[in-house]
């Protein structure tokens, strides 16, 4: 156990964070346990490691891959889907990234010129996680923060937004630039929900998150917020 352990080390993963070891007992077998978060870091690994490193998480990320295949169709894609975000992860820039979406039946061009992404503290001392996009939507550019934070029984990320009455067209045509900008770099529309008192908020997801990491001005302090809120 403790030398297939020392290979993920020498890999780049971390035990606890990673993976876990189980020692034998009695008549149990020991075993090592890597977790989702494990193969998406050594499938990033594969691909941005360094020499030695970068090898060893080629061979682990294919041993596994192989393994799922023999298990079944739903265990390989599931395992694919992994690697593939694992990959991803700060693979791309935010700053002069362009692409068409369309939304509620509409299509936006969107331009994005920068962002960021930071910790901040809220009621309670909280750890919320803020993502600052500035983008130009069908030639409208704007600064937007989406902030997130762990909530409910099963300390679900969700991320929140609202829509600004003082931009371009008010708070509908905001919204909707809003929206586009996420789809767009997330691929994954975000829920937008008229309040009582005439706001419109915006609402994302973990599966956001994921999106938002492929980007490398993101990645980083995505990465430690889920890994820091998500031991609570």
């Amino acid at each position: 156990m403790r030398r297939e352990a020392q290979r993920l080390e020498n890999m780049g993963l971390e035990e606890g964070e990673h993976f876990t070891v189980k020692m034998p007992e009695g008549d149990h077998d020991g075993y090592v346990y890597v977790r989702r978060e494990g193969l998406e870091r050594a499938a990033w690994l594969s691909v941005y490691g360094s020499g030695r490193q970068r090898e060893l998480a080629a061979e682990f990320v294919n041993y596994i891959l192989q393994r799922a295949w023999e298990a079944g169709k739903e265990v390989y894609e599931k395992a694919t889907k992994i690697v593939e975000e694992g990959k991803a992860r700060g693979s791309l820039t935010l700053k002069g990234f362009e692409k068409e979406v369309e939304v509620d039946g509409k299509k936006h061009v969107v331009k994005v010129i920068g962002g960021s992404a930071e910790f901040k503290r809220g009621r309670g001392g909280k750890i919320l996680l803020r993502i600052k996009i500035t983008a130009e939507v069908d030639g409208v550019r704007s600064e937007y923060e989406i902030t997130f934070g762990r909530y409910g029984r099963i300390n679900a990320a969700l991320g929140f937004a609202y829509a600004s009455a003082n931009a371009p067209g008010g708070r509908e045509a905001d919204a909707e630039r809003l929206a586009a900008v996420i789809k767009a770099l997330t691929g994954r529309e975000p829920g937008v929900y008229r309040m009582k008192d005439g706001r419109i908020r915006i609402e994302c997801y973990e599966g956001h998150l994921e999106g938002f990491k492929r980007y490398t001005e993101l990645a980083d302090a995505i990465e430690r917020w889920l890994k820091e809120t998500g031991r609570r």
